[in-house]
């Protein structure tokens, strides 16, 4: 069985969470939150929030009696989000845009078999 948990709205770019995804893609539960609860990126933060939620999703879902320890990530990845738009004034009457850049994180955990 497997379980799902979704972030969306991450205000962050979907580049800079994928460095941190990879370091914690196909590994055990428990090392994965050990890796991130000491990684100084701050889109660790938000995976490891996620993360805790797909095993709560995953320990809490009715007429399953899978064990937390037993649990691995699958699945994880990272999409773009919506991109905020704003301007900043230049030289000589000109804008430049600046995108602010949002991400959609989603983690899947599976029981090990």
């Amino acid at each position: 069985m497997e379980a799902i948990a979704k972030a969306k709205y991450i205000r962050q770019s979907a580049r800079k969470v994928r460095h941190v995804l990879d370091l914690v893609r196909e590994l055990h539960v428990e090392k994965a939150l050990n890796i991130l609860h000491f990684s100084t990126k701050k889109a660790s933060v938000v995976i490891e929030k996620t993360i805790r939620s797909a095993v709560a999703n995953a320990v809490n879902a009715p007429n399953s009696e899978i064990n937390a320890d037993n649990l691995y990530i699958t699945t994880a990845f990272c999409d773009e989000g919506p991109t905020m738009k704003r301007f900043r004034p230049r030289a000589m009457g000109r804008a430049t845009v600046i995108r602010r850049r949002s991400s959609h994180l989603t983690i899947v955990v599976a029981e090990k078999k």
